[in-house]
């Protein structure tokens, strides 16, 4: 059984009911990376705090399932979830000094989890807590844990945030841009820190990024989202070496060349539409250089192409869908 599965879910913002995501059909294994990939504004964060039930106040799930261990999380409401988050689930977010409470240091925030979610006291929390931060390789970890967060660079922040979730022996780790902020000497280090804690913890990782080049080297399986939809999946090899949407072939050809002659970078023209602005068909139709009469008619569904790779276009490459032709 996938440790969550995701069918047809449909988020919806505002009194105009704006769709922000529809149709999200997807599913993480036991064990597994998978990776989040598409432009800002694509909804990769709305999916994250939709699994998390952490949709902000204007939000409300629409339609569809979301289910973990085979329980529809949605069906059975807030209390469900409270019980996932914290145990089975976690998070890292984007910004850690937003997420970690600036008043408070950074040592009594990761030990009220072990205390609330763990039953731990003060004292076996406070040393815990200490463990935990010398397995995310935090320095002088006893006297960080009286840091405060404004205290800390951007790099050590973001290492708190991965023990807090650690503390809580999640199943699940939803990483979203965890090293956005970082310079490319700290970001690699979180991405040898993650791959190690997913080897020796066996968890199973929700990754989300905007670059392709730690897609490669963190993911198992790849999911690329636009405009609020999933447009493509498939394992990582598949994605880099035959993809078949042309949304993912754009993606591909913008990641800029370091080998051979000087080139104009690659780049797709326009940009991700506003959510009252959504194409009534293929929503990535207006930016498509393969664009055709039927795209607009209505928005292809997510189909298999070939056993583990998934599609959502009219006439993807190397595949055309008798279903959704003309």
């Amino acid at each position: 059984m996938a440790t969550l599965e995701i069918d047809a879910l449909e988020v919806r913002i505002g009194a105009a009911g704006l769709k922000v995501l529809e149709d999200v059909t997807l599913r993480v294994e036991p064990g597994e990376v998978l990776g989040i990939v598409g432009e800002s504004g694509s909804g990769k964060s709305m999916l994250a705090l939709a699994i998390m039930e952490l949709l902000p106040g204007v939000a409300r799930y629409a339609g569809g399932t979301l289910r973990w261990d085979g329980e529809d999380m949605i069906a059975a409401g807030p209390d469900a979830w409270r019980k996932r988050r914290g145990r089975d689930l976690a998070m890292i977010f984007q910004e850690p000094m937003t997420a970690l409470n600036p008043v408070h240091r950074v040592g009594r925030q990761v030990e009220e989890v072990l205390v609330r979610r763990r039953g731990m006291s003060r004292d076996a929390a406070r040393r815990e807590a200490q463990a935990l931060f010398q397995r995310v390789e935090i320095p002088r970890a006893a006297a960080m844990l009286d840091a405060y967060p404004h205290e800390m660079s951007g790099g050590m922040r973001q290492r708190v945030m991965i023990a807090m979730a650690l503390a809580t022996h999640a199943r699940l780790l939803i990483a979203d841009e965890p090293t956005t902020a970082l310079d490319v000497t700290v970001q690699s280090q979180i991405l040898g820190l993650l791959r190690d804690l997913r080897r020796d913890t066996g968890m199973s990782m929700l990754f989300i990024t905007h670059d392709l080049g730690v897609i490669a080297e963190m993911a198992d399986r790849v999911a690329v989202l636009y405009a609020g939809r999933v447009a493509e999946t498939a394992p990582v090899r598949e994605i880099f070496d035959s993809a078949r949407h042309p949304y993912t072939r754009a993606l591909l050809s913008a990641i800029p060349k370091t080998s051979g002659p000087r080139e104009r970078l690659a780049s797709i023209p326009g940009s991700v539409p506003a959510l009252d602005a959504f194409p009534t068909g293929c929503r990535f139709a207006p930016r498509c250089a393969m664009r055709r009469d039927a795209c607009d008619a209505r928005a292809p569904r997510l189909r298999d192409a070939t056993a583990g790779h998934a599609v959502a276009c009219i006439e993807p490459f190397g595949y055309v869908s008798d279903e959704d032709g003309p």
